[in-house]
């Protein structure tokens, strides 16, 4: 399960990489360390079919509220019912990252930070989101709340942590996964492909 993962590159860059056409999220500044119920950019279809960037809340509201209820933050089971209202196109979006974390499971639980590259290079997770009303943060209101898509572990993330990874979607890929019927865009509910991926640090629970 990936709950940390950074997004520090310029929105400049996020801009361009992703063809926004409106960027609502004020400028926000660098993210070394995205945790649960945090605030991040998002990317997602508007209804004139351009690209809206804007900040949302990660984590989709439990199935069941109480006592110890926490924000779901990754999507394993796609072919749940909790999800199916949401994998409409309408409601797929990219969560731009240049980092994310795993804790080691072999030791001690160290923080171990995974990139494309030594620089960071932008790359998006294939996400949902939704709008919700309700109480986060101490905030009561309306929230758009997003929360990412996870499958089996690759060849660099499986000796950290065996059981998942995020979904990372290359630029070929960004386009499919948010306007694709179903079927073609769950297939892209994959690891990354072995080599792509590199340990970029160790040990801090932020990066960058």
């Amino acid at each position: 399960m990936c709950n940390l993962y950074a997004m520090t590159r310029p929105r400049d860059a996020v801009r361009q990489i992703f063809r926004v056409a409106r960027d609502q999220t004020a400028n926000q500044g660098a993210l070394p360390a995205v945790f649960p119920d945090q605030l991040a950019p998002v990317i997602c279809t508007a209804d004139d079919g351009g690209r809206v960037m804007q900040t949302m809340r990660w984590g989709f509201p439990p199935p069941q509220s109480g006592p110890g209820a926490r924000p779901v933050t990754n999507i394993r089971n796609t072919a749940s019912p909790f999800w199916r209202g949401w994998l409409k196109p309408a409601y797929r979006c990219l969560v731009p990252a240049t980092s994310f974390c795993e804790y080691d499971d072999t030791d001690a639980k160290r923080p171990t930070w995974f990139a494309l590259a030594e620089d960071r290079p932008v790359f998006a997770f294939a996400g949902l989101w939704r709008p919700w009303t309700g109480t986060r943060k101490g905030e009561t209101g309306a929230h758009l709340l997003f929360a990412f898509l996870t499958t089996t572990a690759n060849a660099e993330v499986r000796p950290v942590h065996a059981k998942a990874m995020p979904v990372i979607l290359t630029a070929a890929a960004c386009d499919q996964w948010l306007t694709a019927e179903l079927p073609a865009a769950l297939a892209l509910q994959r690891p990354l492909a072995d080599g792509q991926l590199r340990v970029v640090a160790r040990g801090l629970r932020q990066d960058g």
